[in-house]
């Protein structure tokens, strides 16, 4: 198919959108593209995933079931994990996580073994989006050479760009439709076919230059708020020695209507993205001799914050006579962050296997995680214990990790012997001196 007849398809809606990845960042995109009157094909290594979401069901809190059965019987949406079935969409959107290594290196596999797959089936005139976050030079450094090893060349027989995603699970006031899509490509056949699909679909489209160029816009995003959230975390470090409370100064500081934008300190970063993405740009840089040194402070200081949290804890749990080993723990909140049942880099699990580490007996709540499911790196074994006054009275202290909207801060605090709170969550409840103890 040449470029006229794809451009002529994406234009008019009639190309068959293919995304890779039926995660936290595949799934919304399905939603967005079918609303947006495409028909849309969803491909997964997860026979499990396939099943549901072809018989209409999610997986995803914040996409609710009868979206998908929506997308299912009005919009044409199916799923697959067949990779043959690759080679009907005309646009390939590839949306596959980016970890780091144990050596904090980037691990690129699912992008490699994504990019190997499609090139099993690349065809003539398809589109290949890359969505992952990752550092400058993905696209075309890793999956460019992939691709042109069929024989097609990018920007004459198919066709490349990049274009990052943007999710915040839980937010209410941006969707993915919404959210303006930064989209690059390295040559303007790819640039303009990418820009023209992202514009049926997305609000405001930001084209830029070259692939680089997004995917170092990503990186910038993301750094930005993990300096800046070490910064905070850094200073309530400071401010507690001092006998000074680091949420009451922020809320002071913020009136201020320019200059200054509010960041909050917690128990450790957790997400797709600030944990991780900031680390993809330290590793490519040493390729050119330089060292990241903002970088790599902020990443000192937050992934220290899960150990002050727990030094806090066993001071607190000390001050009231008893040891942290053999101690009841409730972890309230597993998720990374409020109201989403998203566990990915969450510092609650560090949290739980460092008490447990040093003799604690650990449980948790979590309204939105039912129970834990083996990850990549984690197998916690654990089920949520129901959130009652009676349970909250026999733990030794209860950990808030999770400032969850759900949660009764009134009753925990009423019914807890103890309460450290890493989110300042009980910062409006009135309690018994001693009883709550911020970290």
């Amino acid at each position: 198919m040449d470029f006229a007849s794809v451009e002529k398809r994406i234009k008019g809606k009639k190309a068959l959108v293919g995304i890779m990845g039926m995660g936290y960042v595949g799934l919304p995109l399905v939603r967005t593209f079918g609303h947006a009157g495409f028909a849309t094909l969803g491909y997964d290594i997860d026979n499990e995933k396939i099943k549901l979401l072809n018989a209409g069901k999610s997986y995803i809190k914040h996409i609710p079931s009868t979206m998908v059965a929506e997308l299912v019987k009005k919009h044409g949406f199916k799923a697959t994990s067949d990779p043959k079935q690759l080679s009907k969409p005309d646009v390939l959107i590839i949306c596959v996580p980016t970890p780091l290594s144990k050596m904090r290196d980037p691990d690129m596999s699912y992008v490699e073994s994504t990019a190997r797959t499609i090139a099993s089936v690349l065809r003539e005139g398809q589109l290949v989006v890359l969505e992952s976050t990752t550092y400058p030079g993905t696209t075309t450094e890793l999956v460019k050479p992939i691709l042109e090893a069929t024989g097609l060349k990018a920007g004459r027989d198919f066709y490349l760009a990049y274009s990052p995603e943007r999710e915040d699970p839980g937010r209410t006031d941006f969707s993915t439709e919404t959210i303006p899509k930064v989209v690059g490509a390295n040559d303007p056949r790819s640039k303009a076919l990418a820009v023209a699909l992202y514009g049926h679909a997305i609000s405001k489209v930001v084209p830029v230059d070259s692939c680089e160029i997004a995917e170092a816009a990503k990186i910038v995003e993301n750094v930005y708020r993990c300096v800046n959230i070490a910064m905070v975390n850094e200073l309530k470090m400071v401010f507690d020695k001092m006998g000074i409370d680091v949420w009451e100064v922020i809320n002071a500081a913020k009136t201020k209507p320019f200059g200054f934008q509010a960041f909050y300190p917690g128990p450790g970063l957790g997400g797709h993205c600030i944990p991780i993405d900031p680390f993809y740009l330290t590793w490519k840089a040493r390729e050119f001799g330089e060292t990241t040194r903002f970088i790599e402070l902020a990443g000192e200081i937050n992934t220290a914050m899960p150990d002050y949290v727990i030094n806090r804890l066993i001071h607190a749990l000390n001050d009231h006579g008893k040891a942290v080993k053999g101690a009841k723990v409730l972890v309230l909140g597993l998720a990374y962050k409020k109201d989403v049942d998203d566990l990915r880099e969450s510092p609650s699990i560090d949290l739980i296997e460092k008490l447990r580490e040093l003799g604690a007996k650990v449980d948790y709540n979590d309204p939105h995680i039912p129970k834990t499911h083996k990850g990549r790196e984690h197998d916690l074994g654990l089920t949520s214990v129901p959130l009652t006054a009676a349970n909250l009275k026999k733990y030794d202290v209860a950990l808030i990790a999770t400032d969850h909207t759900a949660y009764d801060y009134d009753l925990i605090v009423k019914n807890s012997k103890l309460v450290v709170d890493s989110r300042n969550a009980c910062g409006n409840v009135k309690a018994p001196a001693g009883r709550v103890v911020k970290a």
